[in-house]
C-alpha cells in the first residue's frame, strides 16, 4: 500500500464511530500544516527537496501527516511530486507556484493559511485580491435566460423559437 493510500484511510476514515477522532485528526493536521507554510512562506526562495522521510523530519511532523501535507500542496507545485506512488524513500520537491498555492489555498477555504501575514512579502494585497475574486468566479454557474416558446429564436432567423430552433 502507498504512504498516500495510507494517508487517506487514516484522514477520511468513514466509521460513525471513530468520527471523533477524525476531527482530531484534522485538528492536529491543521495546526502542524500552519506551522509548516509559516516557514515554506517565509523563506520563498529556498529551493526544498529530499526524500519524503528526510522532510517530515525536518518539519517536526509525523511522516502519515507530512503525506497528507504533500498531497495538498502538490497541485501547486512546479513540478508535482509522485504521490500515487512515493514511498518513504522517494524524492520530492516543494517548489511552489506563489499565485497557484494561494489561489487553491481560497478554492480549499482554508482562511487560516491564506491569510497568513507571509503572504504580505510574495503578493501584493492587490494581487491576492485578484486571485480570490478569480477563483470565487470559477466556482460560479451562471445560468443564460431561458428562450420562451413565444420569443424571437436567438439563431435570428426572425421566426418564434417555437416554429425554429425550439421544435
Amino acid at each position: 500500500m502507498s504512504l498516500l493510500t495510507d494517508w487517506r484511510e487514516y484522514a477520511y476514515n468513514q466509521d460513525p464511530a471513530k468520527q471523533k477522532t477524525v476531527g482530531q485528526i484534522w485538528e492536529h493536521y491543521f495546526a502542524m500544516e500552519k506551522e509548516l507554510y509559516i516557514q515554506l512562506l517565509s523563506n520563498p526562495d529556498v529551493k526544498i527537496s529530499g526524500t519524503v522521510e528526510d522532510l517530515a523530519k525536518r518539519y517536526n511532523m509525523e511522516l502519515t501527516y507530512f503525506v497528507g501535507f504533500l498531497d495538498g500542496i502538490n497541485d501547486s507545485l512546479k513540478n508535482p511530486n509522485p504521490i500515487d506512488t512515493m514511498v518513504e524513500a522517494t524524492e520530492v520537491n516543494l517548489d511552489y507556484d506563489k499565485e497557484k498555492l494561494y489561489y487553491n489555498m481560497v478554492e480549499a477555504k482554508a482562511e487560516w493559511l491564506y491569510n497568513l501575514p507571509q503572504w504580505d512579502k510574495l503578493l501584493t494585497l492587490e494581487r491576492r485580491k485578484e486571485l480570490y475574486k478569480e477563483q470565487k468566479k470559477s466556482g460560479t454557474v451562471v445560468k443564460e435566460k431561458k428562450v420562451g416558446r413565444n420569443d424571437p429564436c436567438p439563431c435570428g432567423s426572425g421566426k418564434k423559437y417555437k416554429f425554429c430552433c425550439g421544435k
